[in-house]
């Protein structure tokens, strides 16, 4: 018979911190669910980039937005904004960034596992 599994975000595997952000993980049967808060004045481009070295973000994202405004720019220069209940897919290659002055508060399940990692 199967079993139900369940983990709380609120009590992570991991935690992992970079400027102005913050990223709660747990790994449920090999999948990742990451919980990330970003503050107002976090981008990608300057908080992240230091740390995986990449030109813009190669990972895609699954996400859902709880709460904040976050806009996207794919490389190709297409922008989108995200915000509260919205669900996106977006792929890699892109920048990302707070808009306003509230936190950005996420669930991604594709792209967390290896986010702000060297």
């Amino acid at each position: 018979m199967s079993k139900i599994h369940r983990k709380s975000l609120d009590s992570p595997d991991e935690t992992r911190t970079f400027d102005k952000g913050k990223l709660d993980l747990v790994t449920l049967d090999g999948v990742t669910f990451g919980r990330g808060t970003v503050q107002p004045g976090w981008k990608w481009s300057t908080s992240v980039k230091p740390i995986v070295k990449t030109d813009s973000c190669e990972l895609q994202h699954t996400q859902y937005i709880i709460s904040g405004r976050l806009m996207v720019k794919m490389d190709d220069g297409e922008e989108v904004e995200l915000g509260p209940g919205d669900a996106a897919i977006v792929p890699p290659g892109h920048d990302a960034w707070v808009i306003g002055s509230e936190p950005v508060v996420m669930i991604d399940v594709t792209g967390m596992s290896t986010f702000a990692k060297s």
